[in-house]
């Protein structure tokens, strides 16, 4: 297998899913066999197949393997809430053996695996667990989506301080534009002074999605 990646990001509806699919298209435009995961998903609805999640499901789609959905998204909650807030409602527990195991599945399959997050870096998992167990267990590295809004300078160098102070491998940022109002080149070039990783893409603000535009934006080999 070649390379994978985990998306975070500075908070949670800032478009990790967005570039998590864009990062998918990017890979898959080079040639390589890709599958996406989203491990831990809340607000999902329900189906005749049980709970199911919508960035989860474009996910699938775009990966195009013909595997279960709980290889894609091992836990999905139908409260909109933190996911081990969720998973106490329901009286479920998180294991994340069961999910590295799915992980290590699709892995047997593709060159590249692209794993989202969760809401933001230090979401817990359950009461032991963030998601830094899940990337240090899967050993892979981390990129991460800044949502360019006031404040996304403190989010960022925080993050990326946190990310890298738990042992993991900062490979790189995106900046990703969620307010049509906001100026975000400022923030960009502050950014960029300040963290010690490239940035891989900065992507354009759309009204609505655009995969193959946003793939373009991305500068990763």
């Amino acid at each position: 297998m070649n390379q994978s990646w985990f998306i975070t990001g500075t908070d949670t509806e800032i478009g990790k899913t967005w570039c998590t699919l864009a990062l998918i298209q990017h890979l898959k435009n080079q040639g390589l066999r890709v599958a996406g995961m989203k491990p831990i998903a809340a607000g999902c609805y329900q189906t005749v197949a049980g709970l199911r999640n919508s960035d989860a499901q474009q996910i699938l789609e775009l990966s195009g393997l013909d595997v279960p959905y709980d290889w894609i998204n091992p836990y999905a909650f139908a409260p909109p809430i933190a996911p081990h807030l969720a998973a106490a409602q329901v009286r479920q527990s998180i294991d994340l053996e069961n999910i590295i195991k799915k992980y290590q599945q699709l892995a047997a399959q593709v060159d590249s695996v692209v794993i989202e997050g969760v809401g933001g870096w230090r979401v817990p998992m359950n009461a032991r667990q963030s998601l830094k167990d899940m990337v240090l267990a899967m050993d892979v590295p981390v990129i991460l989506v800044v949502g360019l809004r006031l404040g996304c300078i403190n989010h960022a160098l925080l993050s990326a301080e946190t990310i890298i102070g738990d042992g993991c491998t900062l490979a790189g940022w995106i900046a990703n534009p969620i307010d049509s109002d906001f100026d975000g080149q400022a923030s960009i070039d502050s950014l960029s002074e300040r963290l010690e990783v490239p940035l891989l893409a900065q992507m354009p603000y759309l009204g609505s999605q655009d995969i193959p535009q946003l793939a373009q934006a991305i500068c990763l080999s």
